[in-house]
């Protein structure tokens, strides 16, 4: 089976910086059965020249102005002209390895539909890359490595946006780009993992993440923290909450807090834990918080694990191991 065409989908606004790294790049591909559909968000800068000129340059490139406004609606846009049987999307600040298209391409073809093409990435930065950041691309690589990336969904977005791939068909059963749900990457991530689509591994950096004060994730309110636990309660009451065992949230800082009230909003029932003495046996929102030894008391619970300390993490998974319990069956970190 060969592909007719691979449809790259670039939305972009005011990146008149990036965008000839990141077009040079798609232009530098070994695999050159490609199409690029730019959609511009209402640039302000010379972002439009840019891409016009580049599509006088090669007729695969073609522009589009935005048919509504954000990354949503651009994307939908793309999607709607795009023909090829492959989609992959592209920021437009960022660069793909010359051999991008070409090992991601191969190992849709080699595994067939029902998979998604993934790969490792690595930031860059004229500023230099946070600790942040450096500690989620290692986490991110490890998941690409083994594929194995939903194991741990409910702690970030698992697949970056703008590295995968996947047959048209795939994304039109996970209903492409029509949920209004930001952050968008998170919200397509969970459908790729609610349709049971399969990772494939990888072991190559494929892309180059740029980082920069101005990127849209950075300073787009969509991408605030509370729009990332909406995310992840909606989709764990949806895939993997059984209302037939009690509930817990094991922690009360502000994330915990946060998903009590969301639960609470949702007439949620659940039980509230947490280790630190001076908020055990005290309520919150009318509910109060037990020691987290509580949870051997239940039969069968699902917990949400709120604690963002790594180490606390790896003390509580032990805890729970010891229990017998299972991680994406029985326990989900939420952070």
């Amino acid at each position: 089976m060969q592909p007719s065409l691979v449809s790259i989908l670039i939305p972009f606004k005011n990146t008149a910086a990036f965008l000839p790294d990141c077009l040079d790049s798609i232009l530098s591909q070994q695999f050159e059965q490609w199409e690029v559909l730019a959609v511009d968000d209402h640039s302000t800068d010379d972002s439009r020249s840019i891409v016009e000129a580049y599509c006088e340059k090669d007729s695969r490139i073609k522009y589009y102005p935005n048919q509504g406004k954000g990354i949503i609606e651009a994307l939908r846009t793309a999607y709607t002209l795009s023909k090829g049987d492959l989609i992959t999307r592209m920021d437009s600040d960022d660069i793909m390895k010359e051999y991008k298209l070409d090992q991601m391409v191969s190992a849709l073809l080699k595994k067939g539909k029902g998979h998604v093409a993934i790969g490792k990435v690595s930031y860059f930065s004229d500023k230099g890359i946070s600790d942040g950041y450096a500690r989620y691309e290692a986490w991110l690589n490890r998941l690409t490595e083994s594929g194995n990336n939903y194991s741990e969904i409910y702690k970030e977005c698992v697949i970056p946006s703008p590295c995968w791939m996947i047959f048209k068909e795939d994304l039109e059963a996970c209903d492409a780009f029509n949920p209004n749900r930001y952050p968008e990457d998170y919200d397509l991530t969970f459908r790729f993992y609610e349709y049971g689509l399969k990772c494939i591994p990888c072991s190559e950096v494929l892309h180059l993440w740029r980082d920069y004060p101005t990127r849209t994730s950075r300073t787009s309110e969509h991408y605030e923290q509370n729009y990332f636990l909406d995310i992840k309660v909606h989709y764990f009451l949806k895939l993997d909450h059984n209302p037939s065992r009690p509930l817990v949230v094991w922690g009360a800082g502000g994330k915990g807090k946060t998903i009590a009230s969301k639960l609470l909003e949702k007439n949620i029932s659940f039980h509230w834990l947490c280790d630190n003495p001076r908020k055990i046996g005290k309520k919150i929102y009318g509910k109060e918080l037990f020691h987290y030894q509580y949870l051997g008391q239940l039969r069968q619970p699902q917990s949400i694990i709120s604690v963002a300390n790594e180490e606390a993490q790896e003390e509580i998974q032990g805890y729970l191991n010891n229990l017998g319990q299972k991680a994406i069956a029985d326990y989900f970190f939420f952070c």
